[in-house]
């Protein structure tokens, strides 16, 4: 998932850390609620308001925009170094397909791994084209993206605007109950029987995804996260647009749930997770020592991988019937944010603890060393094929 990794003693830009472990946690806070009820379940208008609110969407996206920056720096340092392109960049993201198919069957149904790896192996070849062509492919996946949200939103619109009242189906209650009662290999026999069923949202979400790397891709280089007047400029302006606008059409979806839900998670989250990077660089920008809250969710960021499938490990183990079982309480919203505050502090310590010993997550370290028996050529860097450079002198 971090596709940031560097040799040793190349800088890093600490605000994509910092980003990338808010992310992760913030993924935790919307996943959290699959858990304790993998089917769906009204936690009321509260929590649900806050979920729609602050957490649909908004922490896939940061996360999925954060891959497309960090293919974009692989680039700059492929091209830098003389080495060649795509290179390994293509068996990196076949291998994270290896993994979120493992995940998906032996723990998450609703990974998301697959979905990266499948827009980076699109993605790393647009890298080596023209601007020209990722523009136009860049809007046009966003494009048709949006009109599926539309045309999605428009039918719910029309259904709702009938008196309805949603239920769940006999096929939700029991797939609930599994989850909740059932042993482990019955639960890994499910998702390994509807593994097609639920790559679906990976399918609907493809457009989505590659908008988004692409979009992270541009950032990047127009100097977005450098550490100047260039960067300080942009995330102010991505603070101000991102939250002025994200949050008044976040909060219609709230008011109109039942009809605006897809776009609040799939439309409406992209401009309030602009503003949410803006602001967190904002707020960086201000901190002239970094402190303990920052260097914790660094050390989240750069083990971002081995973090994502852990917290899923974690909130399995709480919830489901093979661990603590507490998905049989899990109807009260106070234990889900006790659950997500609980394995976060876990994350946090964890990271920090893991890396004072080593230079990367067990999963990274695992990725490294297989992609180290993969032979790459090298090449004679030629400067009419290296990319422009931008505005951040670390890139």
């Amino acid at each position: 998932m971090d596709t940031t990794t560097r040799p040793p003693g190349t800088e890093r830009i600490p605000l994509l850390d910092v980003l990338r472990g808010i992310a992760i946690l913030g993924t935790l806070g919307m996943n959290i609620w699959l858990f304790g009820h993998p089917a769906a379940v009204d936690y009321g208008p509260v929590a649900e308001g806050l979920r729609t609110m602050f957490l649909s969407g908004k922490f896939f996206t940061m996360l999925t925009l954060l891959f497309g920056v960090g293919l974009a720096i692989q680039y700059r340092s492929a091209r830098e170094r003389g080495r060649s392109w795509p290179g390994k960049q293509p068996w990196r993201a076949v291998l994270l397909l290896v993994e979120g198919t493992l995940h998906v069957v032996l723990l998450f149904a609703w990974d998301v791994l697959m979905g990266y790896a499948l827009t980076a192996l699109l993605v790393v070849y647009l890298l080596g084209l023209s601007e020209r062509t990722r523009t136009v492919v860049m809007w046009t996946a966003l494009g048709i993206h949006l009109t599926y949200v539309g045309a999605v939103t428009a039918i719910m619109s029309l259904v709702y605007s009938i008196e309805h009242q949603p239920h769940l189906t006999r096929e939700q209650i029991e797939w609930d109950r599994l989850y909740r009662e059932g042993s482990y290999s019955d639960q890994v026999l499910d998702r390994a029987t509807h593994f097609l069923g639920t790559r679906v949202e990976v399918i609907v979400s493809f457009p989505l995804m590659v908008f988004l790397f692409l979009l992270g891709v541009r950032l990047y280089r127009a100097g977005t996260f450098g550490d100047d007047q260039v960067g300080r400029v942009a995330r102010k302006r991505m603070a101000v647009w991102g939250l002025g606008l994200g949050l008044p059409l976040n909060a219609l979806a709230v008011v109109h749930p039942e009809a605006l839900g897809l776009a609040a998670r799939n439309a409406f989250s992209l401009v309030l997770m602009l503003g949410y990077v803006g602001l967190v660089g904002v707020l960086m920008d201000r901190v002239r020592r970094p402190g303990q809250v920052t260097a914790s969710l660094t050390a989240v960021g750069r083990t971002a991988l081995s973090n994502y499938i852990l917290q899923n490990l974690l909130a399995s183990l709480i919830f489901y019937s093979w661990g603590l079982g507490l998905g049989q309480l899990a109807d009260h919203a106070g234990l889900m944010a006790a659950a997500w505050a609980v394995i976060s502090l876990v994350l946090l310590a964890g990271s920090r603890l893991w890396l004072s010993r080593f230079p990367r997550g067990p999963m990274e370290m695992f990725q490294a060393r297989v992609l180290a028996l993969v032979p790459e050529r090298d090449r004679a860097p030629d400067p009419t094929q290296v990319e422009e450079r931008n505005a951040d002198p670390r890139g």
